[in-house]
């Protein structure tokens, strides 16, 4: 068999495989390899994920389900910060430059006509959409 160039014995290779192999077949080893690499458990002060409820998992704020984030993202996606404050007509602009899709278009055509808008969530609860309860 030809080693090329190799600084070890065929020996001191043999035992440096048999010291590897575990790690490289995955056999009787934590698929995190070490034991310190694995994930720690919540802390006292933090939530215990197997006992949150499923609206707590998703990461929704109180006050909204997770359909309702997506969509008032969705929305803001298009809309440049740097345009607000904005009325109804330069919330368009800056939806219309940003290729809005025609429902965002359409939504943000609903908005009263000369109201100013400061932040994204102003313009979701015009538009008659609820925004999340503040945290206690």
């Amino acid at each position: 068999m030809d080693r090329g160039n190799s600084k070890h014995g065929p020996r001191l290779d043999e035992q440096m495989a048999q010291e590897v192999s575990g790690l490289v077949q995955g056999k009787a080893m934590s698929p995190r390899g070490e034991e310190w690499h694995d994930p720690e458990g919540s802390g006292e002060d933090q939530p215990d994920p197997a006992q949150m409820s499923a609206q707590e998992r998703r990461g929704a704020p109180p006050g909204m389900e997770p359909e309702e984030i997506e969509q008032r993202s969705r929305l803001g996606r298009y809309i440049n910060r740097s345009v607000l404050p904005a009325d109804r007509d330069g919330l368009l602009a800056s939806a219309r430059a940003n290729e809005a899709p025609d429902d965002v278009l359409d939504e943000l055509s609903r908005l009263p006509a000369g109201d100013r808008y400061e932040t994204v969530n102003q313009i979701w609860a015009s538009l008659g959409h609820h925004n999340e309860t503040r945290r206690t």
